[in-house]
């Protein structure tokens, strides 16, 4: 994440927070970032030069403005007047970020070889919250990969439950016993 989304995404909360708007205003974000996934061109429509800013702002205001928080679609208006429209992704990590802070969440990335089920999920994020004190946000990624077990991102902390990971450690264990 740049410093330029820092600063944006930053403020962005910050205002958002002052406004007690941020549980909607980080909803709607998240579903504007994935609209821009699922739409570079328009992103990239978005950030052309030679369309002059009225027009792209114009835009903006056609694709959001009846639909989203005013205060998101102006911040959206800005980035692209900013020609910075290509960091949006990185101010909504921010504004995440400085939303799990407020809210004693943590994000927790789960990798398996298959998808879990709604009950293993649940289980999970049930030892995850003893474990961390805080109301976890599971992310599930699939990597088929992983053999048997799960490898779990918590806070900067790698939990890694697979069979490789297992026997990594045995062979470390081997190896500092060997020499």
């Amino acid at each position: 994440m740049t410093q330029t989304a820092r600063l944006y995404g930053g403020s962005m909360y910050e205002l958002a927070a002052e406004e007690q708007l941020t549980d909607t205003v980080m909803e709607q974000m998240n579903e504007i970032r994935q609209l821009f996934r699922d739409n570079p061109d328009y992103v990239k429509l978005l950030g052309e030069p030679s369309i002059p800013k009225k027009e792209r702002t114009d835009m903006i205001e056609a694709a959001f403005g009846a639909q989203a928080e005013r205060y998101l679609v102006n911040f959206l208006k800005l980035l692209c007047e900013r020609n910075i429209l290509m960091e949006y992704a990185g101010c909504c990590e921010e504004f995440t970020r400085r939303y799990n802070a407020d809210h004693n969440i943590a994000e927790a990335v789960v990798t398996s070889a298959v998808t879990l089920s709604g009950e293993q999920m649940a289980a999970l994020k049930a030892k995850l919250e003893k474990i961390s004190g805080k109301t976890v946000s599971l992310i599930q990624k699939k990597d088929p990969t992983v053999l048997a077990g799960l490898r779990v991102e918590l806070e900067g902390k790698q939990l890694d439950g697979t069979v490789q990971g297992r026997l990594s450690g045995i062979s470390r264990k081997l190896n500092e016993l060997i020499v």
